[in-house]
Order: C-alpha cells, then sequence, then structure tokens
C-alpha cells in the first residue's frame, strides 16, 4: 500500500520561506522513477497545477509562471520524500498544497499536468501568506 504523508506548511509573512514535504513508503518502483507534482486550491477557486517535474529531470521540470523562480521541487537524496521549497512568499500564494506522484508514461512529457494523470497524493497542507 502506497502511503504518502504530506508535511510543513503554516502562517508566514509577505517575502518569508516555507518548505512542504511528502513522505512516500509503498512504492513499487524507486521514488526517482516517478513524476512528482505539487498542486494548489486557494479559496474559492480551483486547484490548480504548480509543478510537474518528470523522473531524470532534477529540479527542472515544468513551473507556472507566478511561482518560476520562487518554488523548486525536489526529491530527497534519502529517495523517500518529494519536498516543495518556497521563497518569497507572496499573499497569492495562499492555498491549499497537494503533492502527487505519477508515471512518466502517463504525465504529459512538456508543461503542465492534471490532477487525474497522478496516481497517489498527499492529504495537502495550508499555507497562509500575510501581508
Amino acid at each position: 500500500q502506497v502511503l504518502v504523508v504530506q508535511s510543513g506548511g503554516g502562517l508566514v509573512q509577505s517575502g518569508g520561506a516555507l518548505r512542504l514535504s511528502c513522505a512516500v513508503s509503498g512504492l513499487l518502483y524507486p521514488l526517482s522513477h516517478y513524476a512528482m507534482g505539487w498542486f494548489r486550491q486557494a479559496p474559492g477557486k480551483g486547484r490548480e497545477p504548480v509543478s510537474v517535474v518528470r523522473s531524470g529531470e532534477g529540479t527542472i521540470g515544468w513551473y507556472d509562471d507566478s511561482v518560476k523562480g520562487r518554488f523548486t521541487s525536489y526529491r530527497t537524496v534519502a529517495g523517500n520524500a518529494v519536498n516543495l521549497q518556497m521563497t518569497n512568499l507572496m499573499p497569492e500564494d495562499t492555498a491549499t498544497y497537494f503533492c502527487a506522484l505519477g508515471y512518466d508514461t502517463v504525465v504529459p512529457v512538456v508543461g503542465p499536468a492534471r490532477w487525474e494523470d497522478f496516481d497517489y497524493f498527499g492529504q495537502g497542507t495550508q499555507v497562509t501568506v500575510s501581508s
């Protein structure tokens, strides 16, 4: 059974930084073989992709223009977690964030991906940025 436990988040002032983490266990293949995605949902809005990094892309991948240069998605060296490092946070980053894991054979080769393209999800954590 695949287990994805998300942690991190909280309240931070504008310009601050946070790191979200998803600890993963029970995968059939090494974590490095999976595409990792991050989504967020702000109050009253739909869920939107934030980042998609496919296996072999390191930390490059795709990032939404609104977070490009500020957010970085990466797998831990131990290979058992995926993290989202968020810097220079702004009030418009306030949302519930979700991590996701999927297969490269399903996740689009380039650009953003849909929630439905992924198979395993964290439970979500709240990020609130005050001005």
